[in-house]
């Protein structure tokens, strides 16, 4: 099963780490050359793109893509992880009175073009080290501020009804998050707390779209598990092609596709109709439209300089 190049739209789980998932998956088709784009933490669920074989190297095209997520806040005080894992870093604090004109009002000061403080239990690096290894250590170390963009932060009703008041004085209501790849839905959340004057964490997080891609058509990991133990998991696989859907493609013939195996450019001097002004990266694509590499558009040259070459000469 080796020779699997794809990826896998996966359901993550609540309680286990993407990484697990990779781990999984690598069992499941019987390969180590399993990656994901975009980690959720181990509360998270929801969508986590995997990658097969030589899809692992597209992994790259993905990070620019728009996320949705749904969140649930729970208001009356922060923890030091900013989600429900973490120890509170605030004191409990009554939400019974905040409303949910209030609640709108602060929501529409997080859209937009804006600036983050990475949390400091996070995956990023600052000076070569994990963050959350220096927070498990006790340590707070200073983080850039991140830009993001929030394109729209959207509370959602339920039967009629935006926050739910819980017996110990805290409230909860839940959001839906669209916004830019790098964006902190925990941190976000702290912050509207924070904006509400009563404090905030994450008491659930799943995400719900990358790009064009939807949950509602996520595998489970046991759904993998079932298919690969029948033989059938090669056919589970979403095309290199259709991965990179998102980007302008351009048709080769068979003597380009032969070119762009061996790294030679492909000429492109009317790009206009096709990268829309210089749009870069580009499909290159065989006549059954599947992909044969990602294209670099070298406008001063006019043509389309291969950087990730999928198809491995026979």
């Amino acid at each position: 099963m080796n020779d699997f190049v794809g990826s896998l739209l996966i359901d993550k789980p609540a309680g286990i780490t993407s990484h697990d998932v990779v781990a999984r998956i690598r069992r499941a088709v019987g390969t180590r050359r399993v990656g994901h784009a975009g980690t959720l933490d181990p509360f998270a669920t929801g969508l986590l793109v995997v990658c097969v074989g030589r899809a692992t190297r597209l992994i790259r095209y993905l990070a620019d893509l728009e996320k949705e997520y749904i969140a649930t806040v729970r208001l009356g005080f922060a923890t030091d992880t900013q989600d429900l894992t973490g120890k509170p870093s605030t004191p409990l604090v009554s939400a019974h009175n905040v409303t949910r004109d209030g609640v709108r009002r602060v929501l529409r000061e997080f859209e937009g073009r804006q600036t983050q403080i990475p949390p400091m239990f996070s995956a990023k690096k600052v000076q070569g080290e994990r963050l959350y290894k220096a927070a498990r250590a006790g340590r707070d170390v200073e983080r850039e501020p991140v830009e993001v963009v929030i394109s729209s932060v959207e509370l959602i009703e339920v039967d009629g009804c935006a926050i739910g008041s819980n017996p110990d004085g805290t409230a909860d209501f839940k959001i839906r998050v669209r916004c830019s790849s790098g964006t902190y839905i925990r941190t976000l959340g702290n912050d509207i707390g924070a904006r509400l004057g009563v404090g905030a964490h994450l008491a659930a997080l799943r995400r719900t779209r990358i790009g064009r891609f939807e949950v509602g058509s996520a595998l489970t990991l046991e759904g993998v598990d079932a298919k690969a133990g029948s033989g059938e998991s090669k056919g589970l696989l979403l095309s290199p092609a259709d991965l990179l859907s998102h980007l302008p493609a351009i048709r080769l013939n068979d003597a380009e596709v032969a070119g762009v195996m061996n790294g030679r450019a492909v000429e492109l001097p009317d790009a206009d109709g096709v990268v829309g002004g210089g749009a870069s990266p580009l499909r290159l694509c065989d006549k059954r439209c599947e992909l044969v590499a990602v294209g670099e558009y070298i406008p001063s040259h006019g043509v389309v300089m291969p950087r990730v070459v999928l198809r491995v000469a026979e």
